[in-house]
């Protein structure tokens, strides 16, 4: 009975031209048709013979469904698995990616001082302790959000994309100006999500969001359009076949996207955010299983689905071969 809610018609945003809107300013995001490509054509990393990285923004319509949680697990999976990885805060003013990789008392730089010049982006970016291949570029907690430019963000971008394979962008929530940067770039999106009917509700938005306003989608033809992917967070079979949240099949058809992952519910991503370690480096945690089967998926490996029955399985069962 959740299906229909998502099925009717929605009045499409108008641009108004004014600041605030939801629509990308023609002031702030310049025509593609014209734009110097300082962050090299789309098309250039899609034919695999290239030499940038891609730039993956993990984002979705509603805030707490655990974005930064997984951009930093996404992130050190890739990292773990051999790929030279940045993962950038686009939460300007409120955040918090330092904290989840144990970072925050190593921030001296952040992406405002490198928009504005006051350092190089060398002198911004803190390498992880545990992973060499693993870089982070903070936020600013003080600046103003409207310190982002179109303009600024490519060019840190196309810089961190001649050094790394994968730039991962954490979006804040919403369509605000950090969210609207970080997807405008973006060659891959997860819209991350959790089950019920509001999160989806506004994921939806996001999905038509990306589609429409993106780098790649003004450039219509001439580039792929951005790939995006489902990644469900919070899941429980059990509450999902009492039918108090939302089922996988319900978000399917809401969504129309592919399930890159699926996380259960979970203490243990509480108990690795008070850690500073990012929850896929929990032995024995099933939300770190989760993770990790996504990040798999994520670069091309086929894997089935766990975590979303409710039959009574033994721990272990989890980790047996996917």
């Amino acid at each position: 009975g959740f299906a229909h809610v998502l099925q009717q018609p929605q009045p499409q945003p108008q641009s108004t031209g004014r600041c605030g809107s939801i629509l990308l300013s023609k002031r702030d995001f310049s025509s593609s048709s014209s734009h110097k490509f300082v962050l090299s054509h789309p098309s250039e990393v899609d034919s695999g013979h290239g030499t940038r990285g891609r730039v993956v923004c993990v984002t979705s319509g509603k805030g707490g469904v655990g974005k930064t949680t997984s951009a930093a697990s996404f992130a050190m999976g890739l990292a773990n698995r051999g790929k030279k990885t940045c993962v950038v805060d686009f939460d300007i003013g409120l955040r918090n990616l330092d904290l989840h990789l144990g970072m925050e008392r190593r921030v001296i730089f952040d992406i405002v001082h490198v928009l504005s010049k006051e350092c190089t982006l060398h002198q911004a970016l803190i390498k992880d302790k545990r992973q060499p291949t693993l870089s982070m570029l903070a936020a600013s907690q003080t600046r103003d959000k409207e310190s982002l430019t179109v303009d600024g963000v490519e060019r840190v971008l196309a810089e961190l994309c001649a050094s790394f394979d994968y730039v991962v962008l954490d979006s804040p929530a919403g369509i605000e100006s950090g969210a609207r940067h970080a997807m405008y770039f973006a060659d891959d999106a997860i819209l991350v999500t959790n089950p019920e009917l509001s999160s989806c509700r506004d994921a939806d938005k996001m999905v038509g969001f990306i589609s429409s306003k993106s780098r790649r989608a003004e450039l219509g033809g001439k580039a792929l359009p951005v790939s995006q992917s489902l990644l469900i967070t919070r899941y429980d079979p059990v509450r999902a076949d009492a039918e108090e949240c939302l089922a996988i099949s319900d978000m399917e058809e809401l969504l129309g996207l592919p399930i890159v992952g699926v996380i259960p519910e979970s203490k243990d991503v509480l108990t690795c955010t008070n850690l500073g370690s990012p929850v896929i480096d929990m032995e024995q945690s099933p939300a770190a299983a989760g993770y990790s089967d996504m990040v798999d998926r994520f670069m091309g490996e086929e894997k089935e689905l766990r975590f979303v029955t409710a039959e009574n399985k033994s721990f272990l069962s989890y980790f047996s071969a996917a």
